[in-house]
């Protein structure tokens, strides 16, 4: 696939991010980024749902040098294929010669996206999305509990081995880590002293620096009259 460029349909401090992340890891700035509003209604826009009909973000719109043009969603799966396209950027353990670290990235990359993700979806669904008549007290506690019992101590224990989760390299992993680190300690969860040096290393890279200067546009409780609301559907 010979690629023209990249652009990223983007909310500030969301999963989005993460691949924003990675994009000036490997690019620097020479990317397109469009900010989505997910609050008034573009992700339920006629134009949006015709490339995306999970009306989700991140989207990543893939221009070949044809002409022709894909589209990716699912931050787990964007990361890994950049990180794999890009290998000489030494994001990402080779396939091939590498197979007992490539194990281990994989196994964490997934972790991270899919199970650490959930735990925390789940607490941000019912503390700052859903109506205050469907929120559950009972789900939130329980995802604070497995994340402090079970998820935080075994991203710890890691850390305290070595800098960064899979090793002493960085790699694409830490992106999708990174940013759930930053939104479980939102919810006072996450504060080892492992993972607090972790954050504070990572986020003085310069393509961190980039990826969250707009941090502070984000509004984490959605509004009961905006159109995200009045169509979530989970």
């Amino acid at each position: 696939m010979d690629i023209k460029k990249f652009k990223l349909y983007h909310y500030p401090l969301t999963r989005s991010s993460r691949v924003r992340w990675l994009l000036h890891e490997i690019f620097e700035d020479d990317f397109d980024l469009e900010v989505v509003n997910i609050y008034n209604g573009q992700l339920h826009s006629e134009k949006f749902i015709s490339i995306n009909p999970f009306h989700s973000i991140p989207l990543l719109e893939i221009e070949q040098n044809n002409g022709e043009v894909s589209y990716m969603i699912e931050s787990g799966a964007i990361i890994t294929f950049l990180a794999d396209k890009y290998l000489e950027k030494n994001l990402a353990p080779h396939p091939i010669l590498e197979i007992k670290k490539r194990l281990d990235y994989l196994q964490m990359l997934h972790f991270c996206s899919t199970m650490m993700d959930m735990s925390l979806w789940q607490i941000r669904m019912n503390i700052n999305i859903l109506p205050e008549y469907e929120r559950s007290e009972t789900i939130i506690n329980r995802y604070k509990n497995k994340i402090t019992s079970e998820i935080e101590p075994l991203i710890a224990r890691r850390l305290e081995k070595h800098q960064y989760i899979c090793g002493d390299d960085f790699y694409a992993v830490d992106c999708i880590l990174g940013h759930n680190v930053m939104w479980a300690r939102s919810y006072g969860l996450f504060t080892s002293s492992a993972i607090r040096s972790y954050l504070s290393k990572i986020s003085k890279r310069p393509s961190f620096i980039k990826a969250f200067s707009d941090a502070k546009d984000f509004n984490a409780y959605v509004p009961i009259e905006s159109m995200l609301s009045k169509n979530f559907s989970g």
